[in-house]
Formats: C-alpha cells, sequence, structure tokens
C-alpha cells in the first residue's frame, strides 16, 4: 500500500499538538494531548505513541503513514534527541534519544525531529505569510522564546543542531530576571506568556495602581490581553514593555541575519494590536541605519496549530 501521509508532532510546554497530514499539506485528523507532569520519558513517550496510533486509526490511514516529524523545545535536527529543554520536565536535565524512542513505540515509522519553533518556520514558509521569503525569523511567543533562522530559504542548524536559541539571549543585561535555562535575564524569561504574566504580577506588588488584574489570583497573560482591550491603563503598559524589549532583541537579531521580515506567532502573538508598535518602533531605534524601516513584523496567517504540525510533517516527507 503506497505511504501517501505523514504525521506532524508539535511538543509544547503545556500540551502536544498531533494531525495526520497529506502530500497537498492538509490536516486530516488532529488531537491534543495535555502535558503530563512526569519526568519519566518513557511515561511521555508511550503516551504520545498511543495518541498517534489513535489518530492514524481515525483518520483511517493505518499502513499508509510515511514517517512522523516532530518539533520540540530543544530538538536537534541532526542527533533526534530532545535535551536539557527546561519547560519539557522529562527531558529538562539530560538528552532523550526522542527519535528513536517513538519510532520503536510507533511499530517502527521513521521519526524526524527539529525544534519546535524551526518547525514552524518550515511551515510558515511554506504555507503562510513567509510563502516565498528566503531570509527571514521566526520568533515564537508561547510558553517559551523560541525562534527559527531561515536564511537562503534553508533553517539554520549551525555545527551541533541547537543554532537558533534567541530566546535565551540577553535582554536585560544587569539584575534581570532568573530563567528556567539557568541564565538571568533571558528574553524567554520577559517575553513569553509566563513573562508578561510576571511583570503584571511585579508591578501590580510594587504599587497601588488601579487595575482590574488586582481583583484575579493567579494572573495570566491572557487575562493581560482581556484587562488591555478593556482599556486596563497597567496591562497596556506591561504589553508596551514587552514590545519595547523585544523590539530591542530584534534589533541585535537583524544584525545577525539581515532578514527580509521577522515573523511572530504563538499565543502571545495573538495581542498583536498591544505589542506591533511598541515592539516596531524599538526595533527601527535600535537598528543601524542601514536596515531602519527596512524589516518588516509580520504575524502568522496560519491557525496556530496547524503551522507547527505542517511544518513538523514536512520533515517526515523526506524519511
Amino acid at each position: 500500500m503506497a505511504k501517501d501521509f505523514v504525521v506532524g508532532i508539535d511538543i509544547g510546554g503545556q500540551s502536544t499538538k498531533l494531525g495526520v497530514v497529506d502530500a497537498r499539506g492538509e490536516v486530516l485528523a488532529q488531537s491534543v494531548i495535555k502535558a503530563n507532569p512526569s519526568d519519566d520519558a518513557k511515561v511521555i513517550i508511550d503516551e504520545l505513541a498511543a495518541g498517534v496510533k489513535s489518530l492514524i486509526t481515525s483518520a483511517g490511514k493505518e499502513d499508509q503513514i510515511r514517517g512522523i516529524g516532530v518539533g520540540a523545545p530543544n530538538g536537534n535536527y541532526y542527533t533526534g534527541s530532545i535535551a536539557f529543554a527546561p519547560n519539557l520536565p522529562w527531558a529538562a536535565n539530560g538528552e532523550v534519544p526522542f527519535a528513536k524512542m517513538l519510532s520503536e513505540s510507533c511499530g517502527g515509522i521513521p521519526v524526524a525531529l527539529t525544534n519546535d519553533a524551526n518547525a514552524a518556520a518550515v511551515g510558515e514558509m511554506t504555507y503562510g505569510v513567509a510563502k516565498g521569503m528566503k531570509h527571514f525569523i521566526m520568533i515564537t511567543l508561547g510558553t517559551g522564546v523560541g525562534s527559527g533562522i531561515v536564511i537562503d530559504g534553508k533553517v539554520l542548524y549551525g555545527s551541533d543542531g541547537f543554532a537558533g536559541e534567541l530566546g535565551h539571549t540577553a535582554a536585560v543585561r544587569h539584575n534581570g530576571r532568573a530563567c528556567n535555562c539557568g541564565k538571568s535575564g533571558c528574553l524567554e524569561a520577559y517575553c513569553s506568556a509566563i513573562g508578561v504574566a510576571r511583570t503584571a504580577r511585579e508591578w501590580l506588588e510594587a504599587s497601588d495602581e488601579p487595575s482590574q488584574l488586582r481583583l484575579l489570583d493567579n494572573i495570566t497573560s491572557k487575562d493581560v490581553y482581556e484587562a488591555a482591550k478593556e482599556g486596563d491603563a497597567l496591562a497596556k503598559r506591561v504589553f508596551e514593555f514587552t514590545g519595547r524589549l523585544l523590539g530591542e532583541s530584534l534589533a541585535d537579531f537583524v544584525a545577525f541575519s539581515a532578514p527580509e521580515a521577522i515573523v511572530l506567532f504563538g499565543g502571545l502573538a495573538r495581542a498583536k494590536e498591544f505589542l506591533y508598535e511598541p515592539t516596531l518602533k524599538a526595533m527601527n531605534d535600535n537598528v543601524l541605519p542601514l536596515w531602519k524601516n527596512k524589516v518588516r513584523i509580520l504575524f502568522s496567517q496560519l491557525k496556530e496549530s496547524d503551522a507547527a504540525i505542517l511544518g513538523a510533517s514536512a520533515l517526515a516527507w523526506e524519511l
């Protein structure tokens, strides 16, 4: 039987999305698995394999799957391993031979792995707003901050497969927040969904400024966004602060690869009406004159789940 379908998997800190994809890039069936707090990699991978098998069955594509492509934090394209991923308890403290283990759990279906943000970049380049671009940077604003760098139409992996961890470059040089990676002042500690919520909580604790956020016990980035939409001054300033830090970092990234555009993707990017202007201004205020007002900031036009699933699935066609 012809194997004309692949599976794409997007592993995140809070959930894992998976889908069966055909050669035209249509997601035929998809599902979501909520994050398991277990730190046992085998438990997690066996659970994921069960989800893959169930999804393949529901799509009616048994024995027709060419391969499985996976996008995951700290996923290594060269080795098929996930190593020291701070938002994944089962892969936070060492290296997990993920592709090998998942393939074995799925009855020998071959598995290819890359960084989750790289997978999103491939999806955006193939199907989204970056279609036709050869030089762009994908920034994923979710539980963490990921990045996929595309130069001359190819994803940049570097010598060891881990190139492009822009979320762990310094956004604050002195007295910065502790990041899950062990460093201080990382972009991820400020411009992720968790970072936005933390900024709001810190500002509320440091002042008596009125804000509807004071009525909430456990503030999330979504709460901050909803408050900003309702005109809450503190919430709007949180996004201005976040956008400024993000734009300053983007200026550094522009100097590195001179992209045509920077594409923002992920849950936090939904707050684009509050992020776009401060981010663009800060970037243009901090780039060299030859790049000022030249590099566009774009927002993904793909569904959040589809972009990463499609990008990851593209890896599987090469297996």
